[in-house]
């Protein structure tokens, strides 16, 4: 009996001493509230945790309300009776804000669990709550930021910002992809970004290669060409970013894309500006290298031709010396006809430009036209009706058409059809063959031969280069086309693939208005030769030239003194007398034209040839002398003996 009351005595000392340690332990935890309440929600306990978060001492709180805990629009709202009916059947959890003693706010995690004695009657609550306002804080500084990035995104226009799945499947879409791409976000997102791309880029399996591009090098960036929701394409520039997790695992894609049509158009601008500016420094090169050699070729041939003629004429009637003759004259014609071409391309020769009709001047031509390229090319115009003339040198583009049917012809070994045709067009700023704004019309010659590759296509134009058989082109011919569109104003527009036949097209202004001629005065020459012995000063420093020039005028039946300088010229004008005078140009220290303006002001009566090796006068002078190119005939130089001697026209 004693011994089973020690035992109930010891076992109760041993609750008591557990409890102790229990309540030891919870009023030692400080980054908890621990304590009870009775059923209807008193405060009964208080440790040392709840003090520190809610800031009441345990006198303080004892004995009131749980519920002055709760915000004052929670308790408005009954949360602290709705909270105690749900913990009284079973455990509550919940997190909300809660109100310290000193009116702070605070977010909390609350447990609230039910106490029941032996007999299951509910005796209390225990209720533990977690002060979380640091996590919060985070959370709500996370939250903001993600907002403000959310908005960040969604407020840039010039870059299509959005997000792909593993398999490129949109998943969001940015204001910015909205405006570049064409699509609403209800439209877009959902599919799959392949849209986007064009259906040869489709074809080539482009998309996915971007994908795994970015997957096994970590980044994918590019430029290329895009489609619009209405099919339009632009010009992109792109970056595929990969987004994992933290384990690595692929959560998909971050795509930027950027419009650079604008950027892309400016780029090819500039790089026609500088093929432009390249091709218009070789072209001056080239030109002022023509411009020199053919001064002094022309000089030689000149001497060349002038004394073969008057050798032909002093050989005695023996067929085989005047074949000799004639086909060293023939080879040296060979030589001026190169010297013009290397000047027509060049731009340097001289035009005489006037309103022409195209479909006239090629109606001319067809006797020369059928003649030239034989029967195994058959040859179509078309002109349509109230095409506007042009202005251009007759002669010349003549002598381009020649040309340009000759290769159509070459190019078609077989025979086949040659169309020449014209139309008129405006032509707006920054077109693509860099022709001034305005009115044009285009001559067109097209044939259905072999056509050319690229690579030929590019050279075409370029002097000396030529794809026939040696001896067979000097490479000119075209040339010579592209020097005289662009002298006159116009270009030459070449269009070719092989097995497809070539399209060569001259674009020349459109005479505006009313046709006035745009040249200069006319160098026309009326035929004959002068009438009566004239006393000639022929001046040119090339001793040659003057020798040669010296003999066909007495050959004329003239009499000639020689200068070898405007300075010598002269100095014996002031001494004699002269019917005429006939000077070179291209002289040393006094040139043709400056020689010119003296003997207009000293001897205003006294008529003037001025003779030209290639179009040296400078450009914007306007010349009222007749004009003698070289090499010149005996005959060429009786017409402007003739035309010299004729009154100047008003206005002159």
């Amino acid at each position: 009996m004693q011994s089973s009351q020690a035992e109930r005595s010891s076992g109760k000392v041993s609750v008591l001493e557990e409890a102790a340690r229990y309540r030891i332990l919870v009023e030692a935890v400080t980054d908890y509230a621990i304590y009870m309440l009775d059923p209807s929600g008193v405060v009964t306990s208080w440790n040392a945790g709840a003090q520190r978060i809610k800031g009441y001492t345990p006198q303080e709180i004892i004995g009131h309300h749980f519920s002055r805990f709760y915000t004052e629009e929670d308790r408005a709202a009954g949360l602290p009776e709705k909270v105690l009916a749900a913990a009284g059947q079973g455990k509550f959890e919940a997190e909300g804000w809660r109100v310290r003693k000193d009116g702070t706010r605070f977010w909390a995690h609350v447990v609230i669990d039910p106490i029941h004695n032996h007999a299951g009657e509910l005796t209390g609550f225990a209720k533990v709550t977690r002060d979380l306002s640091e996590r919060q804080k985070a959370q709500e500084a996370l939250r903001h930021s993600e907002e403000q990035f959310r908005r960040l995104v969604q407020g840039v226009t010039d870059y299509a910002i959005y997000m792909l799945s593993p398999d490129g499947i949109v998943t969001n879409w940015n204001a910015g992809a909205e405006r570049i791409e064409g699509y609403a976000p209800h439209e877009i997102i959902g599919q799959h970004f392949s849209r986007f791309y064009t259906d040869e880029d489709r074809l080539k399996g482009m998309p996915q290669q971007a994908l795994e591009t970015a997957v096994r090098e970590g980044r994918f960036e590019s430029e290329g060409q895009r489609v619009r929701k209405d099919g339009t394409r632009f010009w992109s520039h792109v970056i595929i970013d990969p987004i994992r997790s933290e384990d690595g695992e692929l959560l998909g894609f971050a795509k930027i894309t950027r419009d650079i049509t604008e950027r892309k158009q400016t780029q090819e601008s500039l790089e026609r500006a500088r093929e432009a500016l390249f091709q218009s420094q070789k072209m001056d090169a080239v030109g002022q290298l023509t411009g020199g050699v053919a001064h002094d070729f022309n000089n030689l041939l000149m001497a060349i031709l002038g004394s073969l003629e008057l050798l032909k004429k002093r050989l005695p009637n023996d067929p085989n010396l005047l074949r000799l003759v004639d086909n060293a004259m023939l080879g040296a014609r060979r030589g001026a006809t190169l010297t013009q071409r290397m000047l027509a391309f060049a731009r340097r020769q001289e035009l005489d430009v006037q309103p022409l009709k195209l479909p006239k001047l090629v109606s001319g031509m067809a006797d020369l036209l059928a003649s030239s390229l034989g029967p195994g090319a058959e040859i179509e115009s078309d002109f349509p009706a109230g095409l506007p003339a042009v202005v251009g040198d007759e002669n010349q583009i003549e002598l381009a058409l020649l040309n340009l049917c000759v290769n159509a012809r070459d190019a078609m070994p077989e025979g086949g059809r040659i169309r020449i045709e014209a139309r008129d067009e405006t032509m707006a700023a920054g077109n693509s063959l860099s022709l001034r704004p305005g009115h044009y019309v285009c001559l067109s010659v097209s044939d259905t031969g072999e056509g050319m590759s690229p690579e030929t296509l590019t050279r075409a134009t370029e002097p000396f280069f030529t794809t026939k058989g040696v001896g067979k082109g000097t490479g000119l011919g075209l040339s010579m086309v592209h020097g005289m569109a662009e002298q006159m104003g116009g270009a030459l527009a070449l269009r070719s693939s092989v097995g497809r036949g070539t399209t060569a097209e001259i674009w020349l202004p459109a005479v505006e208005g009313s046709a006035k001629s745009s040249s200069q005065v006319s160098t026309t020459t009326a035929p004959g030769t002068a009438q009566g012995k004239l006393k000639v000063l022929a001046v040119d420093d090339d001793r040659l030239v003057l020798f040669n020039t010296t003999a066909m005028l007495e050959e004329l039946g003239h009499e000639v003194v020689e200068a070898g300088s405007g300075e010598e010229a002269l100095t014996l004008l002031e001494k004699t007398g002269f019917d005429m005078l006939i000077t070179d140009q291209a002289m040393p220290r006094m040139t043709g034209l400056q020689l010119l303006d003296v003997v207009r002001e000293r001897w205003p009566s006294l008529p003037v040839i001025l003779a030209t090796g290639y179009a040296e006068i400078p450009g914007g002078v306007q010349v009222s002398v007749p004009k003698l190119a070289k090499p010149f005939t005996e005959r060429e130089l009786g017409q402007a003996l003739a035309a010299a001697r004729s009154p100047i026209p008003s206005g002159a």
